[in-house]
């Protein structure tokens, strides 16, 4: 039997009073539909009468706010709303419930108790909630310390705009009483009610300004959860402007309000459903285009009005001039729109000009630039799993962009996919096709500088590595034995004419030493270059050294033969290394093959190839060792190519070398 977690129990009891809550405001405008049907209302009374309107309000905030509550309990603004719906879902109740009363004979108190309530219910949801939860959005806190005082603001202030609603005194319909708490001088208190107004007003813009501060602060998930309430808020404000400006606009059109809870609890819960950016595009887009129109619209009239005093031609004419004004000034809107959204996507020179401006900074400012140019979450270059440049968080899916440079791979660009996109657009890849040229480029040169720096440092190394050898065996071995014939031929001297015999027996031991320390001084020499190749040169070298190898470990015979003509001069390193490499495969060829014969191949043409196959059966994969990898790097060092394997005749050393003048 599982054991209730303690720790979950305040979560599971928030979400029960959410759904309580929630289900409130549904029962509410349920019953207030039941009641206007009571009341013998019609589609237009309970329109006229805001039934429908407060009712889809308090539907859409009472559930969105239950939503955001069951997903996000310690956010407040669920419960905003939710407070926020129960609010218009209680006038809906009430305003037709108080001509029920009426009609029934009910007693005057609770007449007058439910205009009350009708009246007082519904001014929070608009002084409070909205402005407060559009203030805390998206994340329920605010945004600094200073914007604190703004909300405080807010929640004092208020009640003004309830107690404007709700104490004129004014019954709400005819036939019907006032309510309670009303003020007998409402009339006198003009000054202060307009100044509610302006209150509320400037509640939306403070709300409004802090949105766009979060907007510009905010990282790519927060953008996308912003642009949820743009696109609602724009919409809104399609419909409403026309009502607050046009008389005679039907009051139906207040029903875009419950699209800002909707896009709310989207923004909260799911923001990553689809690509808001491409809906905000077009909405957007029209929105600004219809103010234009209606501006246009207006303005034209007025200006017609006193030119053509005819009614008949006016219109047509208004009607021409704007659609004139209108055409050209739809895809500049949707361009602007659409750079501050996708970024420079369908101008893919200026993406292009930016990533060259940015290849002399470095592959960080390039991979900078392409993700702020084309507005993604995230972009990152990599080489064998290696991230170079990194910028954004990546949200999504990555898609992965193959850098070629001469028909190789030599690097990836890892794009972040916007959020509700599944993959790249054809305008993004068309954009990353004609960077991703320049780009490898930059990649390339890259890697090659960083491959020469790391050459030179081998160099460096091996030089200094090859000093202190020399210095050693200088010091150690030739040193002292130096020193030790000094001092017997010092101890000869002087022995020569008191002790002849023991002067001759130094003479001896001082014959010795001078014979080692030229075999010391011989060794040295021909550490640091072979002396066959002076007297020999480089095939005479290597022909005296498969000579030496006629015999194979097991003790059987091997046959090697030297193939070489018309070998050029070569500079005395890459003699060094041609034939260092190949003795070093014919030894590996004795000790380690079972080949009964072998064959050294030099030949030259653009390049120094050097080449050593055997028919020695396979053995399986060769695991590189001391040899192999003193050979790869042999080549490394002047810039050639070193392969070495078992193929299917036998093994097989490869070394490639360039004639060229470094």
């Amino acid at each position: 039997m599982t054991t209730p977690d303690p720790a979950h129990a305040p979560v599971r009891s928030r979400r029960k009073l959410a759904g309580g809550l929630g289900a409130l405001a549904v029962l509410e405008v349920v019953l207030g539909l039941v009641f206007s049907t009571l009341a013998g209302w019609g589609w237009q009374e309970m329109l006229d009468g805001f039934v429908v309107t407060n009712g889809l309000m308090g539907l859409a905030f009472g559930l969105c706010g239950a939503a955001i509550a069951w997903h996000r309990p310690s956010n407040p603004i669920g419960w905003l709303f939710l407070a926020d719906g129960i609010g218009h879902a209680t006038t809906t109740l009430t305003a037709p419930l108080a001509p029920v009363l009426a009609d029934a004979g009910a007693p005057l108190a609770a007449q007058r108790l439910v205009v009350t309530i009708a009246l007082w219910a519904w001014p929070w949801s608009i002084g409070l909630f909205l402005p407060l939860a559009l203030l805390l959005f998206p994340t329920g806190r605010p945004l600094s310390r200073r914007w604190r005082w703004v909300a405080l603001g807010i929640i004092i202030t208020a009640p003004l705009f309830a107690i404007e609603m709700g104490s004129s005194g004014e019954p709400m319909t005819n036939g019907l009483p006032s309510g309670y708490l009303t003020i007998p001088s409402y009339a006198d208190l003009q000054p202060l009610w307009t100044a509610t107004e302006i209150r509320n007003l400037i509640a939306i813009l403070l709300a409004v300004s802090c949105l766009v501060i979060r907007f510009r602060r905010a990282d790519e998930a927060g953008r996308r959860q912003l642009l949820w309430l743009l696109l609602a808020s724009v919409l809104a404000l399609l419909f409403i402007t026309p009502w607050g400006l046009i008389a005679g606009t039907p009051i139906f059109v207040l029903l875009a309000i419950p699209l800002i809870p909707i896009a709310v609890t989207v923004a909260i819960v799911r923001h990553q459903l689809l690509d808001i950016r491409l809906v905000v595009s077009r909405a957007l887009t029209w929105g600004l285009l219809t103010l234009v129109a209606v501006g246009s619209y207006a303005a034209l009239a007025a200006i017609l009005g006193v030119l053509i005093p005819s009614r008949v031609g006016r219109p047509a004419a208004v009607t021409v001039l704007v659609a004139l004004i209108i055409a050209p000034i739809l895809p500049r809107l949707q361009r602007l729109v659409d750079r501050a959204l996708y970024g420079d996507r369908h101008d893919p020179a200026r993406i292009a000009s930016r990533v060259g401006e940015q290849l002399s900074a470095g592959l960080p400012g390039v991979v900078a630039a392409i993700r702020s140019g084309l507005r993604f979450p995230y972009t990152a270059l990599t080489i064998d799993d290696m991230v170079l440049a990194a910028d954004g968080t990546p949200l999504g899916n990555v898609v992965p962009i193959e850098l070629q440079y001469g028909g190789t791979s030599v690097a990836q660009l890892l794009i972040g996919i916007r959020s509700g996109e599944s993959t790249l657009s054809t305008a993004d890849r068309d954009v990353l096709a004609l960077v991703a040229v320049p780009l490898a480029v930059a990649v390339h040169a890259t890697r090659l500088s960083s491959e020469l720096q790391s050459s030179r440092e081998k160099l460096v190394a091996a030089r200094e590595e090859e000093r202190r050898r020399l210095r050693r065996d200088l010091h150690d071995g030739l040193g002292p034995t130096l020193t030790g014939v000094a001092f017997t031929a010092d101890a000869a001297a002087n022995l020569m004419d008191s002790d002849p015999g023991k002067a001759r027996d130094l003479v001896n031991t001082l014959r010795t030493d001078t014979r080692t320390a030229i075999a010391d001084v011989r060794r040295l020499v021909d550490d640091l270059r072979p002396p066959a190749l002076d007297e020999l040169g480089l095939v005479g070298a290597l022909q005296q050294r498969a000579d030496q190898l006629a015999f194979r470990a097991d003790g059987a015979t091997i046959q090697v033969e030297v193939a070489a003509e018309g070998l050029p001069a070569l500079p005395a390193a890459l003699e060094v290394a041609a034939y260092r490499i190949a003795t070093e495969a014919l030894t590996n060829v004795v000790r380690h093959s079972r080949a009964t014969s072998a064959v050294l191949a030099l030949r030259c043409g653009n390049d120094l190839e050097v080449e050593v196959t055997d028919d020695g059966p396979p053995n399986g994969a060769w695991h590189p060792g001391v040899g192999l990898h003193a050979m790869r790097e042999r080549a490394a060092e002047l810039g050639g190519v070193f392969e070495a394997g078992p193929t299917p005749t036998g093994g097989r050393v490869h070394a490639r070398f360039p004639l060229g003048t470094p």
